[in-house]
């Protein structure tokens, strides 16, 4: 089996995993990450902040957005572009919003483009990963181009229970040096504390 068939085989396990939830416990884990992640003292003193906007089947984080422009930091969010290809895009008010490629929510064209390396904080989504930030996401590579000019903070977020310890990986997969669950924060593998 090639590395591409084993990522879309643990995909397929982990989106059925995923979609066998409980809705309280989605909603539940998905509060406890994003207060924890509001607690980091990077992402509280980072001035630039990038973060996904989270679908059904991914953590909320419209918590992170709205304290992001609540405190008055620059707010970051994906537009995609073409195939495997997204910019940083700014916006100030979550009604920038509208859904997009995929049936994300997406900043409007007219939003400002963002740098990445004007970007402090970076907080991304994966299908899973394992303590030690090894990631598979959806397959399109957004992320992974993303982490090729990166150099920031940046922190994965995934529920606990689909977490992953063996996360087949290719050459071109970055690991992301925090994970955050409902547990806890991970740093390079290893439990760390919140500040």
């Amino acid at each position: 089996m090639t590395r591409q068939e084993e990522k879309q085989q643990l995909r397929a396990i982990v989106r059925r995993l995923e979609a066998a939830l409980a809705p309280e416990y989605k909603a539940k884990s998905a509060r406890s990450i994003a207060h924890r992640l509001l607690a980091m003292p990077e992402y509280q003193e980072a001035q630039t902040v990038f973060c996904f906007v989270g679908t059904d089947r991914e953590i909320d984080t419209r918590p992170i957005l709205e304290d992001a422009l609540a405190a008055g930091k620059t707010l970051c969010v994906p537009l995609c572009t073409e195939p495997g290809r997204m910019e940083s895009r700014q916006i100030t008010d979550l009604n920038q919003l509208v859904p997009g490629r995929y049936g994300l929510l997406e900043p409007t064209a007219d939003t400002p483009v963002i740098p990445v390396d004007a970007i402090d904080f970076a907080v991304l989504p994966c299908v899973t990963c394992n303590y030690l930030g090894q990631r598979l996401g959806h397959g399109g590579g957004y992320y992974d181009r993303f982490l090729s000019q990166y150099r920031g903070g940046t922190v994965l977020l995934c529920r606990e229970l689909l977490i992953r310890q063996e996360i087949p990986v290719e050459p071109h997969d970055y690991p992301v040096p925090w994970v955050l669950t409902e547990r806890g924060l991970y740093e390079d593998g290893i439990p760390a504390p919140l500040g």
